[in-house]
């Protein structure tokens, strides 16, 4: 199809598209004039999912777009809207009351209904590059659309408090019990450390054990100096017991011996100066005799005493080993002993550490819980409160008029060829040509027509035919 009939088409269908054009026109006109005026109001909320300045400082950067996209569907949820009708405290206004139980009979529950119905009408937008959340409402009451907007803003706010609260209350209740729990672990065992304690005798600390230790180091040095005390003297009693007793110190040391030794040592001379004068059997002599012999005796006698005062002595000193090696032995396993047992109580100490580690930790996040559920300040900011428009944000009838133009001229184009599809006609030579598969010789010019019009028209004609004879002679 050529512009030209294209043209002739709409030229013979004007009528009809014409009509259809303005009858959309006007149809769109006047429903746009009798549609109720609606009024949007806008509230705006800025999310900070770290609203705590340090945690901000230390973990930097935006909401993520799942978070954001996870916000606007709490907006558009219905607990949200649940909050807002509790809020707005509509489930108590009779007339509400009224026309819920004509719309639905009294099935369901009038809060869902109405939290239903203001989902309808409630436009949420997030910012592309921004935290910024716009929240609308569409309503016939501009009051009221600004109300409905400035309630969901608050309910969203309080109900991101709830979602951040209400775990930290469970997990509260939890970790009391888990802390409940975890003291009496603790007073349990510090109750068997302490029973434990009491029946071995020894205390956490171990200063009784330093004792017995120092105790022990004590004994076995005073073992060592017995020892070589006890070897010194029994050397000495073994010495005492051959020739060699008259050389040992302790005879050579002794007064009354050495007294002795220079009186032997005196008689000895005057015994040999009587014997050179008198003779051996003068009785002078015979008596210095008697007496050096009374002395020699008692010389023996004294060394014999001390002789067996080093055996006195070296069996003292080796009972005392005896007894001192006992006593060391004895100390030695009480050391042992405590050492097991001070071992149990290490035992049992450290599982009153461990069970204190335990509750220490229950308790630090008890606390941590207990301030989380009593927070107030939720992630959520109210950027800008929803005002109530001074002009409605539809019906626009200026742009649903340019619509119904476009939408129009579409439907005239469209219901003038569909009607010339069903009534197909000649508008044009073309037309006759392409019907009949034959040349045009000639047109008749309609009547009244000028004659320059004619002159015109068979010029026309004539190169039309010259045209259409000369394609079957290029062709031939």
């Amino acid at each position: 199809m050529s512009f030209g009939q294209f043209i002739a088409i709409l030229r013979a269908r004007w009528v009809l598209s014409a009509s259809l054009l303005v009858l959309t026109v006007l149809t769109t006109v006047v429903v746009s004039m009798l549609l109720p005026k609606q009024y949007s109001a806008v509230a705006s909320v800025v999310i900070d999912p770290k609203p705590d300045p340090l945690s901000s400082v230390l973990y930097g950067g935006g909401a993520n777009p799942a978070f954001m996209a996870t916000q606007v569907d709490v907006i558009l949820s219905d607990r949200v809207a649940l909050r807002v009708v509790r809020n707005l405290k509509l489930a108590e206004n009779p007339q509400v009351r009224a026309q819920w139980l004509e719309e639905t009979k009294g099935v369901g529950s009038l809060e869902s209904w109405l939290a239903e119905s203001f989902q309808k009408s409630l436009d949420v937008k997030p910012s592309r590059e921004s935290n910024v959340i716009s929240v609308g409402y569409r309503g016939t009451d501009p009051r009221f659309a600004a109300a409905l907007a400035n309630a969901f803003v608050q309910a969203y706010a309080e109900t991101t408090l709830e979602l951040k609260v209400d775990p930290a209350k469970q997990y509260g209740a939890f970790f009391d019990v888990r802390a409940k729990e975890a003291r009496d672990a603790l007073e349990r065992v510090q109750a068997k450390l302490s029973d434990f304690q009491k029946e071995s005798g020894i205390t956490a600390v171990d200063e009784r054990l330093d004792i017995e230790n120092a105790r022990l180091n004590e004994l076995s040095t005073q073992l060592v100096g017995l020892q070589a005390l006890a070897s010194d003297s029994g050397s000495r009693q073994n010495a005492s017991k051959g020739a060699g007793g008259e050389r040992m110190q302790e005879v050579l040391g002794n007064p009354l011996i050495s007294s002795l030794k220079a009186d032997q040592s005196r008689l000895e001379a005057r015994l040999e100066e009587l014997n050179s004068k008198l003779g051996a059997n003068h009785p002078q002599v015979i008596e210095a005799k008697a007496n050096l012999a009374e002395l020699q005796k008692r010389i023996t006698e004294e060394t014999a005493k001390i002789s067996s005062s080093l055996g006195v002595s070296n069996s003292i000193n080796q009972q005392r080993l005896n007894e001192l090696r006992a006593a060391l032995e004895a100390q030695r396993a009480k050391v042992l002993q405590m050492k097991a047992v001070r071992d149990q109580a290490a035992v049992l100490a450290r599982d009153v550490e461990s069970s204190q580690r335990a509750y220490d930790m229950v308790v630090s996040r008890l606390n941590q819980t207990n301030l989380e559920s009593q927070t107030t300040q939720s992630y959520v900011s109210v950027l800008t409160q929803a005002e109530p428009p001074l002009k409605p944000s539809s019906p626009r009838i200026m742009l649903n008029t340019a619509l119904s133009i476009f939408v129009g001229t579409l439907l005239a184009i469209g219901a003038a060829f569909l009607l010339e599809m069903l009534d197909r006609r000649v508008r044009s030579v073309e037309d006759v040509a392409a019907v009949i598969g034959l040349p045009v010789i000639g047109t008749l010019p309609k009547p009244g027509s000028s004659s320059a019009s004619q002159r015109g028209v068979a010029s026309l004609m004539q190169q039309r035919i010259l045209g259409q004879l000369a394609a079957p002679s290029k062709g031939a």
